[in-house]
């Protein structure tokens, strides 16, 4: 928000940017209800930090801290627990619908009746599952290779019990509840009784799974022998998570997801590259789509680690009010320049972008001070809602921390995470000067002025509280000094609760856990998201559709290398419309990046390819979530916002096809050849940028100067000597044209600037 102060040093300053915003389906407990759910999801955001540590110190070191316990955890169960945990804790706090303005003034009603019977099944299968880890752990029966066997086939005892005790009752619970969860009504600071039920379901999946895939069973997932309650337990925790998402991402990704989960079942019928060879299985793809090949696969290994630890990171620093520093320093050192406000949007939307891991959460936290403000100075309001929303978007490819798809690019490539972004530093670069001279220009053209000196925060008084960018200091110390990025994580977080103590805001124990609290919280859309992607990607990989891919990308490339590029740009940016960053990047990475690979691209470059356009999917029309969340603010038509951010953002749509011609885009090669790339790449940004907004040299420019900047843009951009070289022939030229001719400008058959 925007606060007038009495106080002549910070008449203008950023207020509650740090504040979490409370989505119109959150519920919002009080008295003994909210401390039940604060202390829950405080518990379960404490238990990922000492797990993590816990077992990262003791492997590294040998030694054992009292002060933390031990999780040895196996891995499998470890990602169980983690959605399990989320799902809990997700539906109590989540409904199921939007809350209206006038309050529900009934309680549980016929359907909360219902949720009270299905209770029994829920129950029965919670005990059945119990029960079953307990006859595993007894010792009673047989081992082969060293694991216990689960002799569940079919006909045997606990085949039937399985089905019929654990099985039927489970999915009876799951269904019931997410039907009633539709239709239950309750107020808004109350818990439904369906949601709860929906919990215990959770635990159920939860606690079978964990027995389960502790015995010889384990093998025999994704095949045709897979144990039956596994495939009861994961369609039961397959539907919870779709629903889940649906309640705090939206029906984007679930009916992405919803597509992709009905061509498992309906791909032998279908012709092409599509088609497989027979069909598969209720039993077979559920026991397949709960396993490291999906839900439990990459996407979950990340949200359960680097994630939730930076979730958590970015929670310490939002109790000791970083945010509200990070955009007030942004205001006293960019404010002044015209059109002032917009290049504070750019400014603080890129340090946002270091504490928050979505583009839509980035324009909310820093576009409901800056929108209102560039509409102020002179901003159209599509304009100002289309600058918040590229300056928001770039924020997921701002080192270090680029948002969550940076985690999972390091879990699937193996690469490690320093390289990951050393490698995003060029590139980020290059999005945020784009961005930013395409707001000065447009402010250029229409004559604006900057903020004046009495509108600001005191630039000196910023500087004085400089420490509060330490822990992101020793963050990226960390990290180069060759610290996990565990352990780099854990260090900042700590350095965030001591840095506290030297703001208004110090950080006690009950700030601590406040702090731990809105981790928790603030984790279940990412993990909800994460593995619902894990469906996604347990179809890709059951069905070989990605491969088949592959060879279209490489049929394409026996015609040309960039007709197959463009495709895989179009089908990145398709599958990320409408997704959060980490979904959309974890899908286009199965499906995309190994065509790419097999085309001779290095691994790095086809995965940072899909990544940049995972990203720019977020201000890509006609579905833009952040372009949308900025009109949602602005006032403006979301089309028109989306179509503006679009052209705002022009420069990022090219320049990951020079990763492909100039590696050393990526800081792959000399420091002379990364130096050269990157001066003459930001040159081409400010070329193209003078061209869409026609204004070169302090003036309007003709079509055919706005031509040939474009085409010096191009070929500084592509990065080889020859080409640097005609682009500076080319931009001199077009210089002397436009400073001795003086071309009409009017005389133009040129594009529109954003507006």
């Amino acid at each position: 928000m925007v606060q007038e102060s009495t106080q002549a040093d910070a008449p203008v300053i950023a207020e509650g940017v740090d504040e979490e915003p409370v989505e119109a389906n959150r519920r919002l407990f009080t008295g003994w209800r909210m401390q039940i759910v604060a202390a829950v999801a405080a518990v379960y955001a404490l238990f990922h930090m000492a797990a993590l540590n816990g077992v990262s110190i003791s492997a590294y070191t040998g030694i054992t801290v009292p002060l933390l316990p031990q999780f040895p955890m196996e891995t499998w169960n470890f990602r169980i627990v983690h959605i399990a945990g989320a799902l809990a804790l997700g539906f109590v706090v989540y409904n199921a619908m939007l809350f209206s303005d006038k309050d529900e003034n009934t309680q549980g009603g016929i359907w909360g009746k219902l949720a009270y019977i299905l209770f029994i099944p829920a129950l029965f299968a919670l005990g059945t599952s119990l029960w079953f880890a307990q006859t595993i752990a007894s010792g009673t029966l047989p081992e082969m290779g060293g694991l216990t066997t689960w002799p569940a086939f079919a006909g045997t005892p606990i085949y039937n019990q399985e089905v019929w005790y654990f099985g039927f009752p489970l999915l009876i619970a799951t269904g019931g509840g997410i039907v009633l969860g539709w239709l239950e009504t309750a107020p808004r600071d109350r818990f439904r009784v369906s949601d709860i039920l929906l919990g215990v379901c959770g635990i159920a999946v939860a606690a079978y799974l964990v027995a389960i895939y502790g015995t010889a069973a384990r093998n025999a997932v994704g095949t045709p022998f897979v144990p039956i309650g596994v495939a009861f337990a994961a369609t039961a925790g397959s539907a919870m998570i779709l629903e889940l998402t649906r309640r705090v991402a939206g029906l984007a990704l679930v009916i992405i997801t919803g597509v992709f989960l009905l061509y498992t079942f309906v791909a032998h019928l279908l012709p092409g590259i599509l088609a497989v060879q027979s069909a598969y299985s209720w039993q077979r793809f559920f026991g397949h789509v709960y396993s490291d090949a999906g839900i439990l696969g990459p996407t979950t290994a990340v949200s359960s680690t680097y994630i939730i630890l930076f979730i958590i990171f970015a929670a310490f620093l939002q109790a000791s009010k970083v945010g509200d520093y990070f955009v007030n320093f942004a205001f006293a050192a960019a404010g002044r320049a015209r059109g002032g406000p917009a290049k504070v949007a750019i400014f603080a939307s890129g340090l946002m972008g270091m504490i928050n891991g979505t583009s839509a959460g980035n324009v909310v936290a820093t576009g409901s001070l800056t929108i209102p403000l560039m509409k102020k100075v002179g901003y159209r309001p599509t304009t100002a809602g289309a600058v918040e929303a590229a300056a928001s978007t770039g924020g997921q490819i701002m080192p270090p921390i680029m948002g969550a798809g940076a985690f999972i690019m390091a879990e699937i490539t193996g690469i490690p995470y320093q390289e990951i972004a050393i490698a995003a530093i060029i590139p980020a670069i290059l999005y945020f000067v784009s961005v930013y001279f395409m707001v000065d220009f447009e402010a250029a053209k229409l004559g604006m002025r900057g903020m004046r000196e009495d509108e600001l925060p005191k630039l000196a008084k910023m500087v004085r509280q400089v420490y509060l960018f330490i822990p992101i200091i020793i963050l990226i110390a960390a990290l180069f000094m060759g610290y996990s990025v565990i352990r780099a994580g854990t260090l900042a977080t700590m350095a965030a609760a001591v840095v506290s103590w030297l703001t208004p805001f110090p950080m006690t124990l009950r700030g601590i856990a406040k702090a731990f609290e809105l981790a928790g919280i603030m984790s279940i859309q990412i993990i909800a998201v994460c593995a619902c992607a894990g469906i996604i990607v347990g179809v890709i990989s059951l069905t070989g559709v990605g491969a088949r891919f592959s060879a279209v990308l490489l049929d394409l490339a026996g015609v040309s290398q960039l007709l197959a590029l463009f495709f895989a740009m179009c089908i990145a940016i398709l599958l990320g419309m409408g997704m959060p960053t980490t979904a959309a990047y974890a899908v286009a990475a199965s499906v995309v990046a190994p065509g790419l690979v097999q085309l001779g691209i290095p691994q790095l470059t086809a995965h940072f390819f899909v990544f940049y356009f995972a990203v720019l999917s977020a201000i890509t029309p006609p579905v833009a979530l952040a372009s949308y969340a900025a009109a949602g603010i602005s006032g403006a038509n979301p089309m028109q916002t989306s179509v503006a951010s679009f052209k705002i953002g022009i420069a990022a749509f090219i320049v990951p096809f020079m990763f492909f011609y100039n590696s050393a885009l990526l800081m792959d090669g000399t420091w002379f050849e990364v130096i050269r790339a990157g001066i003459t790449a930001t040159f081409g940004v400010f070329l193209l940028s003078g061209s869409v907004q026609g204004w070169f040299m302090g003036q309007r420019s003709a079509w055919f100067i706005r031509v040939g900047l474009l085409a010096a843009a191009l070929l500084m951009i592509e990065g080889g000597l020859v080409t640097d070289l005609i682009g500076i022939a080319v931009t001199a030229g077009a210089w002397l044209i436009q400073r001795f001719l003086h071309p009409d400008p009017n005389a133009t058959i040129a594009v529109r600037g954003a507006d």
